[in-house]
């Protein structure tokens, strides 16, 4: 069996893994990359693998970066089976057409730039219409619900608590007479967040491919992020600006407005006009109201109640493309919910090309911002961003709350690995950039004594028959028995030293044991 990483190794997006075992080719998820230029490029380039080889693909959830990709491999000839839980597979009805949309808005827009300057035109990645064709591929399934792929392999999805049907793959795998367990984690959830359960606990695996996004850091705010938001509000509405909230608008867009709801069921909102501005939030806002089998519990009281928390009151959903532009010319006063979350794309754009030059407005970020993004860009303080090829002022505040993210963090991670009840052989760290990825897995090793690895982009490792060795570890038996083959050498004499030459021989087999139980 190989696991091979085409994704999020090494970076947070593009998450990508494959498994091959016997003539069985199995992808966990298929996300498109985000971030940097260089990273971004990825997405244009053929996959670093045969579609037409595939034979499955297990979606851990929405997320473009786990599953934006998905139309690009089948417009590349795969035709097996994607298998998702039931709400995955709705938000992916909603979202990946609207990443075909995005794509072709912008290589259009791209496009005319290229022609005035004789450039080479570009075309998008994959269209609206071909991600629409295919979501025919996907297979619904629940969470507890055990799923045989073939004879020798099987998958079971547990509630991952990042998302609404986010799911982590528990996969069963035999070959021969030996049986391995793989867990993927997906993206966890971070505990108590609105709407989701919390991740579920796992008590084995024999090796665990897991996220580490905030790997070396703590949500600072969860425990009083309404606050900080009521702060926020009243700080922007006290100067007379617009609050501009680049939000994902899958599950950070419901997060807020569940808040918001609170805020004003106890009158400590502020009079500011409340605004979504995208299709797909407005969609995805749907979807979470068709699937009230994914709440916890929480949601599941306020809603018996009578306290929607997705009814915001005075909500206006703005739909249409004169409808979005109407809403730069607000001058103050409103609060603008827009995609994408991370303002590499969409509507955001145009607000924060109306809004950064004011003073009196503020942009919020309540998610992750990879590397490179105009997100992370502004949140490390750039004084002007180029928007629509434009230079765009940064006047107005930047703020940013963690408590709204829907990853655990470095605790969480850590506690809910300390869960099991077995200790995995050995655990594969993705989905993180590398200051994440060497603290946690420091950590993993110091406390929990689980050995780790952290795979870089298109890294292959096999694992069966025997453990997963490193290439430091290979470095390390290569000297060990490099030096006892040279003292076997040096021994003089003969048949007289036979006894000696024999005691050597058996202290370096034990000596190689001992090097294969620590690599796992």
């Amino acid at each position: 069996m190989r696991l091979k990483f085409f994704g999020a190794a090494g970076t947070v997006t593009g998450s990508c893994h494959m498994i091959e075992t016997g003539a069985t080719r199995i992808l966990v998820d298929c996300g498109v990359f985000q971030g940097s230029r260089s990273l971004r490029e990825r997405n244009y380039q053929p996959f670093p693998f045969n579609p037409t080889g595939l034979d499955f693909v297990l979606l851990t959830h929405a997320h473009i970066d786990h599953s934006g990709a998905i139309p690009k491999l089948v417009k590349q000839g795969f035709s097996g089976k994607i298998f998702a839980t039931g709400a995955t597979t709705d938000l992916c009805e909603v979202m990946l057409p609207d990443s075909g949309y995005i794509q072709e808005m912008e290589v259009e827009r791209l496009n005319r730039k290229n022609s005035r300057s004789g450039k080479q035109l570009v075309t998008p990645i994959y269209t609206a219409e071909e991600a629409r064709e295919s979501m025919r591929y996907f297979k619904r399934v629940s969470y507890g619900e055990t799923i045989s792929l073939n004879n020798n392999i099987s998958v079971r999805f547990l509630d991952a608590g990042h998302i609404l049907g986010s799911a982590m793959l528990e996969i069963w795998i035999r070959e021969g007479e030996k049986q391995t367990k793989l867990l993927f984690t997906g993206d966890l959830g971070s505990d108590n967040k609105p709407f989701v359960n919390d991740p579920t606990d796992v008590a084995a695996a024999d090796y665990v491919i897991m996220e580490s996004t905030y790997g070396a850091r703590l949500h600072k705010d969860s425990g009083n992020r309404i606050e900080k938001l009521h702060d926020v509000l009243w700080e922007t509405h006290g100067k007379g600006g617009n609050l501009i909230i680049p939000a994902f608008a899958v599950e950070r867009t419901q997060d807020l407005l569940y808040d918001m709801n609170l805020l004003m069921l106890e009158k400590r909102f502020p009079p500011m006009q409340v605004y979504i501005d995208s299709p797909m939030a407005v969609a995805a806002t749907q979807v979470f109201k068709n699937h009230p089998e994914c709440f916890d519990q929480e949601t599941r009281e306020l809603i018996r109640q009578g306290k929607d928390p997705l009814a915001l009151p005075g909500l206006v959903f703005s739909q249409t493309t004169e409808e979005s532009i109407a809403l730069n010319n607000i001058p103050g006063g409103a609060v603008i919910l827009s995609a994408s979350g991370m303002c590499d794309a969409g509507r955001i754009k145009h607000h924060l090309k109306h809004n950064l030059w004011r003073k009196e407005s503020t942009v919020l970020f309540v998610g992750y911002q990879a590397e490179g993004t105009k997100g992370r860009r502004l949140m490390e303080g750039e004084k002007s961003i180029r928007i629509h090829g434009e230079e765009v002022a940064v006047k107005a505040d930047i703020k940013s709350i963690d408590g709204f993210s829907a990853h655990a963090d470095q605790k969480e991670l850590l506690d809910w690995l300390g869960n099991f009840t077995e200790p995995p052989q050995r655990v594969f760290l993705v989905h993180g950039e590398p200051e994440s990825t060497d603290v946690f897995s420091r950590l993993v090793e110091e406390r929990l004594n689980i050995p780790v690895t952290v795979p870089q982009w298109l890294d292959a490792v096999d694992l069966t028959p025997g453990p997963v060795v490193s290439q430091e570890d290979v470095l390390k038996a290569h000297s060990l028995v490099a030096n006892k083959l040279k003292s076997l050498l040096e021994v003089k004499g003969g048949e007289g030293n036979y006894t000696e030459i024999m005691r050597q021989l058996g202290h370096l087999d034990g000596l190689i044991e001992k090097i294969k139980t620590k690599a796992g």
